[in-house]
């Protein structure tokens, strides 16, 4: 018994005469009295009477009709469902970010992505980015995005893309480095800064690039990550050397009311990001929409910015360090 002679014997089951039945399915009355004749010859059992033209169904059609109407309904369901999927607007999602970006651009990206879609069901997770990484490599997310800063990784499980971009001095409004329109590294020699934690390797660079020029590194306060230090850089205790997405982030929210200002830094002081995914665990048609609508965000963030951003796409896979 196949979907097309199911769909016939509805019709003519629903219909008031065979012409009824066929002009419902868009087809000829022959081509619909072929299609239950075949039906009869697969299920060896007479469904119908024929009393001249008319079609009188026997007791065994009655339950026939009951479980094809079943069968038919739940068919219709899935080709709902499944083109649903395809265009992304039904499906689940798993996605981490790192500290940062997590907190106002992330969310907001993926909540104007899904809008109020109650098909759509949205796990979010922040992590570090060797976490990232690392659930990226064991297939356990969609997608992430995490610094670029961290260990090389080596080969095997997760591909990803690079985003980079140049890093901003954030300082309080009214400094004297203000009024340039980029900051060097002897301008901060001996200035009270404020770093990411010594483990870091964002840290490290900030302090070797001071160091290189003969500038002291003096660190006064160190984060996990740079947006809790807004309000001490806004308060004149530091200045910071921050990636060019907490400048946007500043900028979005105004956390400082505006207090704490961003220069480029200069010599081309760079700050890469990556949007990792999973090599053996194919992205769902809603998945690569989001992925490739972020990579889309960022960079436009930071051009709007004149943070000079590039992209590198990588295909091959990447193990998690």
């Amino acid at each position: 018994m196949n979907l097309s002679q199911m769909t016939a014997f509805r019709a003519v089951m629903s219909s008031a005469s065979l012409s009824e039945a066929a002009e419902k399915l868009g087809r000829t009355q022959p081509a619909v009295s072929l299609a239950i004749r075949s039906l009869e010859e697969t299920l060896g059992l007479q469904l119908f009477e024929r009393r001249g033209r008319q079609l009188v169904p026997v007791p065994e059609a009655q339950y026939l009709y009951a479980e094809t109407r079943e069968i038919l309904d739940r068919v219709n369901s899935v080709t709902g469902t499944m083109k649903s999927l395809q265009a992304g607007q039904r499906g689940s999602l798993n996605l981490a970010c790192m500290p940062g970006p997590s907190t106002f651009l992330f969310p907001r990206f993926v909540s104007r992505s899904v809008g109020d879609n109650p098909e759509i069901h949205v796990s979010l997770s922040s992590r570090t980015s060797p976490q990232i990484r690392e659930l990226a490599a064991t297939q356990g997310i969609d997608f992430g995005f995490a610094d670029m800063i961290g260990r090389a990784p080596s080969r095997g499980t997760f591909r990803q893309e690079t985003i980079s971009a140049d890093c901003y001095c954030a300082m309080p409004h009214d400094h004297p480095l203000a009024a340039k329109e980029t900051t060097d590294w002897e301008d901060l020699d001996g200035v009270p800064l404020g770093l990411l934690q010594s483990t870091h390797i964002s840290h490290k660079q900030t302090v070797a690039q001071l160091q290189a020029v003969g500038a002291q590194a003096n660190v006064v306060l160190d984060s996990q990550f740079f947006l809790p230090m807004m309000p001490f850089i806004s308060a004149g205790r530091c200045l910071s050397v921050v990636d060019p997405l907490t400048a946007v982030t500043e900028q979005e929210i105004s956390m400082t009311g505006g207090q704490v200002v961003f220069r480029r830094m200069a010599h081309g002081f760079r700050y890469e990001y990556t949007i990792v995914s999973p090599i053996f665990r194919p992205l769902s048609q809603l998945a690569s929409r989001l992925k490739i609508g972020w990579q889309e965000e960022v960079m436009g963030l930071l051009h709007q910015l004149g943070a000079n951003p590039q992209m590198t796409a990588d295909d091959s896979a990447e193990t998690a360090p």
